[in-house]
């Protein structure tokens, strides 16, 4: 697999903040504390400050990763996160099933060679990938399906707590659809038996996640967190008892949005009050400040303040962060210098600065998760033969008709000039209609509007008929579009991992480690 690279903007796919950002735009400096190169990096891992305590980490991780041989570096990764001079680098995800989208491998992948190249650049320095299991979660619809070729198999469930929590007792149809999918192809039994051993052989979501991921990435190094951990927890519970009796992240993520908002950037998150929810098996409920009491929402729970601190020290496990407070709280436990997200996570960890600021936890680089198309050797012959570029791909199907139709027509589809002559002969009649009557200028206008809709139409019946005279180039332009972004979408927000592994096998992961720029602040294209 060979890779080509465009801009992020010719892809017409990232908001206007990711943009600025990428770009390097001034107003939003304030708003992070790096700039995500190498020089930023540096600057981060020189002025850091942990937080944490590295025994309790490490000794965390390795009852997490009992009952697994991981491979040796992913060993040797636990271990150096005792050595001060041990930096990680993070991404962050929810537990979709069987991997969920494609940018989750993009995501993870980006970690790992960021990894890898500050490793290169800083040797007398140890850079350990991080891939934070969002186990705290509890939106399970948002997780419990997958997207393979336009079919999609789904998990049913009941459930109110965490999904990391969840049994994996009824999960058995939904890996027998996966497996049927997948075929009998070599590449496909592989990852069918990956699926049915990290999903049948496991109790619960987090740990047939976490058995997934590392089949698939141990021998990078990728060490897998599943934070929702009593001795994790307890590192936070001074913030935790702070946020919730002060409220300071509602007040401070509200003003930062605020300002973000009124200069034209959407924001991604809103805070509450207090944003932690209440945990238990099954349970994963807001705290609400009512009067004098703080009570767990749709719940008989109440605490006084009193009785509230009591229990955070007691079970500060039993507390969870949500949107605002949980990138605070993987920083607190992690030595950890960049996250890797998408751009709405880019954007919304720009909410939190101030949040950082006031609790003076350091803030790390944001980078911008490698995004990439993969183009199959049917959809790039297609590609060529259509006389298309790469950046034409990113424009809609009608817009790439039409471009191909001015290009290939013999005909003069365009009625510019004659639009052109029209106006020059309004332009004297309106002179004319002056000087009879000064109303009638007005009236020269409408039938010039009018004239000039009516010349649009028939550019548009121009258009349509020519596109008739070349129906094969037309169908092959919309087919060309729907396979390499399904449901109108770039590629890697909807199809799985799947699809891919059964055409490439482990060669699809090794060529995104070969090929992914994490520094390189371009969007990739895969040519398979």
């Amino acid at each position: 697999m060979k890779a080509k690279y465009i801009s992020y903007q010719d892809t017409h796919s990232f908001s206007k903040l990711v943009l600025d950002y990428v770009n390097d735009v001034d107003f939003l400096k304030s708003f992070y504390s790096y700039r995500p190169d190498l020089n930023g990096l540096k600057q981060a891992f020189e002025d850091h400050q942990f937080l944490g305590d590295r025994k309790i980490l490490v000794q965390a991780l390795k009852k997490q990763y009992l009952g697994i041989e991981a491979n040796k570096a992913v060993n040797a990764n636990i271990d150096l996160l005792l050595d001060q001079n041990t930096f990680t680098v993070t991404t962050g995800h929810q537990l979709n099933l069987f991997t969920g989208p494609l940018y989750f491998i993009y995501k993870i992948v980006t970690t790992i060679n960021l990894a890898l190249e500050l490793k290169i650049a800083y040797p007398e320095k140890n850079f350990v990938p991080i891939y934070w299991m969002a186990t705290e979660d509890h939106d399970f619809e948002e997780i419990n399906h997958v997207n393979v070729d336009e079919k999609n198999i789904s998990w049913i469930q009941q459930t109110n707590g965490a999904t990391g929590r969840l049994s994996t007792k009824t999960v058995a149809a939904a890996v027998q659809a996966y497996k049927g999918y997948l075929g009998i192809s070599k590449n496909g039994k592989k990852l069918g038996k990956l699926v049915e051993r990290a999903y049948l052989e496991n109790d619960n979501l987090a740990d047939a996640t976490r058995v997934l991921v590392n089949s698939l990435f141990e021998q990078y190094g990728l060490v897998i967190v599943n934070a929702d951990d009593a001795s994790l927890k307890a590192q936070f519970a001074n913030i935790i008892k702070s946020d919730i009796i002060e409220q300071h992240s509602a007040r401070l993520t509200e003003k930062t949005s605020k300002t973000l908002e009124e200069n034209g950037y959407k924001t991604q998150v809103n805070g509450r009050d207090i944003n932690f929810f209440y945990l238990k098996d099954n349970l994963r409920e807001r705290i609400i400040k009512e009067g004098d009491l703080y009570t767990v929402n749709r719940t008989e729970i109440k605490f006084t303040e009193t009785q509230l601190l009591t229990e955070i020290d007691t079970y500060p496990e039993r507390f969870s962060p949500n949107v605002i407070m949980r990138p605070l709280y993987q920083e607190v436990i992690l030595p950890n210098i960049a996250y890797i997200g998408g751009g709405a996570e880019v954007a919304y960890w720009m909410q939190l600065k101030a949040n950082f600021d006031y609790y003076k936890v350091s803030f790390p680089v944001l980078l911008l998760r490698n995004s990439a198309l993969v183009i199959d050797k049917r959809s790039f012959s297609n590609l060529l033969k259509l006389g298309f570029n790469f950046e034409d791909i990113f424009l809609s199907t009608a817009d790439l008709q039409e471009k191909w139709i001015t290009a290939n027509s013999d005909a003069a589809l365009s009625l510019a000039d004659e639009k052109a002559n029209i106006q020059s002969v309004f332009d004297k009649i309106k002179l004319n209609a002056f000087k009879i009557d000064k109303t009638l200028e007005v009236s020269a206008d409408a039938v010039l509007t009018k004239t000039e809709k009516l010349l649009e139409k028939l550019e548009k019946k121009f258009f349509k008929a020519e596109k008739r005279n070349h129906e094969v180039s037309i169908n092959q332009i919309e087919n060309l579009k729907k396979r390499l972004f399904p449901n109108g979408t770039l590629q890697e927000r909807v199809l799985n991992l799947a699809p891919m592994y059964v055409e490439y096998g482990d060669d699809f992961i090794s060529s995104l480690v070969e090929n992914f720029e994490p520094l390189g602040g371009d969007f990739t294209l895969i040519l398979a």
